[in-house]
């Protein structure tokens, strides 16, 4: 049955009860501050959390910041990044991506169409954020059935929630060696009146074709391909002058341009808040490693003719994409006296289109018109009883056309609601969480319509050991419909040099599963640990079939059952004063394995260690870390093994005292040129990660 017309009403029904929020006005209202908005919808802190959570802010986010959010976020724990070039990179926890990890801005979904692809950007600005929170585990119910893998929530503060008392403004600049990139960022925040609020913020970077310490294509491809022609009729050196012909010291079709235009206004009082803002993000980036879908269609005749050189040039085209969004938000919150203490509304519409550019051609234009809105009223704490209960929907109108259209035109939507419940009994701590969403695809292509009902449900608890350690674990059943993508699909999709075709058939995927936790934090050390295991009935992903068309391998979107295992540990420990210098230590372990009935999924992320030391000193503040990737052998059929690779950074940061809050930050990061590839990127073979790169910033606030 089709769920619009409900949709409809519903959403309606969220205008009015937002226009009739009274916004306010006091300056303090906002700091009683929801940290962590996934894993606990009430307010919390990371460590109240019963399952794995991430927050990365301050210092550590100013040290980490990256052109996208993957490669931000990829040395957080659990976290790797789908690494497809400097343009486009997109989480991946605790080894799901794709529609399984919903990226946010501020509550909302991006409303982009980066699930789709690995080529395609996330429209979100990692320069404007003030904090990004990762959550992990069952306890993401808030934003819908697909995130089941995890949430990535970017907060920019683009809807000001307080009154400042003088105007703020923050100004950034920095350079990179490794591209000859440069970035420019700034944001303001300035009161009109009593309880009118301005925010301004933009953006903008470019950057060339980046470095890298050796050959472009990886030893174990190159050896793969030496083994592939040995019946073939080519000397030694013959393939020696390939090797030699070969991208060696830059990353062709590595560039990067964007910029980033934001504009908000909030009227806050004394019981809440209401603004809106509008945001343009435009991006421009090369696809390194891409070719025209002319090239691939004609890939045996240019083998059939090897000496005809200039032919192939000719054939060759860069690919590159053109993305703009356009977006408006509403955010919302009216607080009571009585048994709803608080009502809170999210909202957000957005136009996204992409271009595909093969050379100066258009090759396929991707758009997603879409919007989403969430309703949620959170109850007043009774006797350590609080809940929250909200209202979720998605719309979602995406369109492909051009030689890579390889999904059809569908509507896509969803309608959840759903409850969490917090229990305090004196040192244990109870909560638990439902959710039953409505999903509905429509094929426009052929009138076809796929229909989901969808429940899930999660709970658990911690207990205080003492003051000092904590234990928690959480069991979780939860259920997400295939995407249109994984029903619909049918044609080439070059990112991934695969021709992809849907399976119209596919029925919801469900994951049963559990995390522990251990929380121990003393005077001058700490130790963090969450250990997970999930078992998917019906877990989806793509399945080569042995057959080829227009030159790719045939890849059917299949069901199969499937277990993911794994974990992650951080511990730390303040060394204390070593002269004038205070200094602490640092470390992280991940690891996670996935496989199917039938085999090893696909690139999954390997174990993965990172130590580090920090000291302060006067107006000083340095690090020096270590970060390690084991090599990857638990591999699919489909895909080679991965070298393990280490790399070695630094920061050092200077904030002298002065009237205005200024920083001077120099980092270093790969500083021994060391060759690394992503396995969890599909393009890891040919796309090695930067080489040495030195970075030039400098922040002032005032």
């Amino acid at each position: 049955m089709s769920i619009l017309n409900s949709v409809s009403k519903v959403a309606l029904a969220a205008i009015l009860i937002s226009t009739s929020i009274s916004a306010s006005a006091q300056d303090e209202f906002g700091e009683d501050e929801i940290v962590v908005t996934g894993a606990r919808i009430l307010t919390g802190s990371p460590d109240d959390a019963i399952t794995g959570v991430s927050i990365l802010a301050g210092e550590e986010l100013e040290n980490r910041l990256a052109a996208t959010i993957g490669e931000t976020l990829k040395n957080e724990p659990g976290v790797s990044s789908s690494f497809f070039g400097a343009g486009a990179s997109r989480p991946i926890i605790r080894g799901q991506g794709g529609d399984r990890i919903r990226v946010l801005t501020n509550g909302i979904g991006s409303i982009d169409a980066s699930s789709a692809s690995p080529d395609h950007a996330v429209a979100a600005e990692p320069a404007q954020a003030e904090r990004i929170e990762v959550l992990r585990g069952a306890s993401l119910l808030r934003f819908g059935s697909s995130g089941a893998g995890g949430v990535v929530n970017v907060i920019d503060g683009r809807i000001p929630q307080a009154v400042p008392d003088d105007a703020e403004i923050d100004l950034r600049f920095s350079a990179s060696s490794v591209d000859n990139g440069a970035e420019l960022a700034g944001s303001m925040n300035q009161s009109i009146g009593e309880n009118f609020v301005l925010h301004l913020d933009g953006t903008w970077r470019e950057a060339n074709d980046y470095r890298i310490p050796g050959f472009a294509e990886s030893e174990i491809l190159h050896e793969a391909e030496e083994e592939e022609h040995e019946g073939e009729d080519h000397d030694d050196e013959d393939h020696d002058e390939e090797r030699e012909g070969e991208a060696f010291g830059r990353l062709d079709n590595s560039d990067l341009e964007s910029y980033s235009l934001t504009g908000g206004l909030s009227y806050v009082g004394d019981r809440g808040f209401i603004g809106v803002s509008l945001h343009s993000f435009n991006s421009r980036y090369g696809v390194p490693g891409g070719h025209g879908h002319e090239d691939e269609h004609d890939h045996e005749e240019e083998h059939e003719d090897d000496d005809d050189d200039d032919h192939e040039e000719e054939e060759e085209e860069l690919v590159s994409i053109d993305l703009e969004q356009t977006r408006l938000d509403l955010n919302a919150v009216r607080e009571f006296d009585g048994f709803i203490e608080r009502v809170q509304l999210f909202g957000g519409y957005a136009d996204y289109t992409h271009t595909e550019l093969e050379g100066d051609e258009i090759g396929t234009v991707f758009a997603n018109e879409g919007w989403e809105t969430r309703l949620e009223a959170i109850q007043a704490e009774n006797d350590g009883w609080k809940a929250a209960y909200g209202i979720q929907i998605r719309n979602r109108d995406f369109s492909a056309v051009g030689a890579e259209a390889f999904v059809p035109p569908t509507k896509t939507t969803q309608l959840g609601v759903y409850t969490f419940q917090e229990k305090e009994l004196g040192e244990l701590h109870l909560e638990g969480a439902a959710r039953f969403e409505m999903t509905e695809h429509e094929n426009s292509l052929n009138s076809q319509s796929k229909d989901f009902d969808l429940f899930s449900v999660s709970g658990g608890g911690d207990y205080h050991i003492s003051n000092k350690i904590r234990f928690g674990a959480t069991v979780f059943r939860t259920e997400r419909a295939p995407t249109s993508e994984e029903l619909f699909s049918n044609g080439p999709h070059l990112a991934t040099s695969a021709f992809e075709v849907g399976n119209p058939d596919l029925n919801k995927e469900t994951a049963t599963g559990a995390e522990v936790s251990y929380r121990h934090r003393g005077d001058d050390h700490f130790v963090t640990a969450n250990l997970f295991y999930t078992d998917y009935d019906g877990y989806i992903f793509e399945r080569m079939t042995g057959a080829e068309e227009d030159g790719l391998d045939v890849f059917e979107f299949a069901a199969d059952d499937a277990t993911f295992r794994g974990g992650e540990i951080q511990a730390g420990f303040d060394v204390g004063m070593v002269g004038d210098i205070e200094v602490s230590v640092d470390g992280l372990a991940e690891y996670v394995r996935a496989k199917t009935d039938n085999g090893n999924l696909p690139r999954i992320p390997p174990l993965s260690l990172l130590a580090g030391i920090d000291a302060n000193w006067d107006d000083f503040s340095f690090r020096a870390e270590t970060e390690y990737a084991a090599k990857q052998d638990k591999i699919s059929a489909e895909e080679l093994p991965t070298d393990d690779y280490t790399q070695v950074n630094m920061f050092l940061t200077w904030a002298p005292e002065t009237e205005k809050d200024i920083k001077f930050k120099l980092s270093a990061l790969n500083l021994l040129d060391s060759e690394a590839r992503q396995h969890t990127s599909f393009l890891k073979d040919v796309v090695p990660l930067p080489g040495r790169n030195f970075r030039f910033s400098v922040d002032v606030g005032f």
